[in-house]
């Protein structure tokens, strides 16, 4: 099973290098600021690639792969991100980041009780923070409410 980290780690550090190629690619007007819009995308290509070449030269020699039931589990998570990717500028940012809180929540502990609020609480929070920290031009709501 070393191989299969070794063709993981491969593919990892080739889609790094894609990412940083892209980074390259962003323009810069003189107006930035001194780091400029490609300093994080080029962080995240180089711990990518620095990542997938770590698992060639040292792979898991006995690696354990998740069960079925886990692979389900990945996928729903997958379509969930998915929909709200698709969802979010319809349903706007709240409504649609605590549907997909709340449903990943369950997913981790399978409990209404805990993972509505968790959902309610975590959009609540991260568009406060994303809104005001960091200023983004974030719709609470669908734009036919007026978000």
């Amino acid at each position: 099973m070393i191989a299969s980290d070794r063709i993981f780690g491969l593919v990892v550090a080739t889609g790094a290098l894609a990412f940083l190629a892209g980074a390259f690619g962003i323009q810069t007007s003189f107006l930035s600021d001194p780091l400029g819009p490609k300093v994080f995308p080029m962080l995240i290509g180089s711990a990518g690639f620095i990542t997938g070449i770590a698992m060639v030269a040292r792979p898991d020699p006995d690696p354990s792969w998740p069960t079925p039931a886990l692979w389900l589990m990945i996928g729903l998570a997958t379509l969930v991100l998915l929909g709200y990717a698709w969802l979010i500028r319809p349903m706007g940012f709240l409504l649609s980041t605590a549907l997909a809180s709340a449903l990943t929540s369950f997913m981790i502990y399978p409990n209404w009780k805990t993972a509505l609020p968790t959902g309610v609480g975590l959009s609540a929070l991260l568009f406060i923070a994303f809104k005001y920290g960091l200023g983004l031009g974030l719709h609470a709501w669908p734009q036919s409410y007026g978000g």
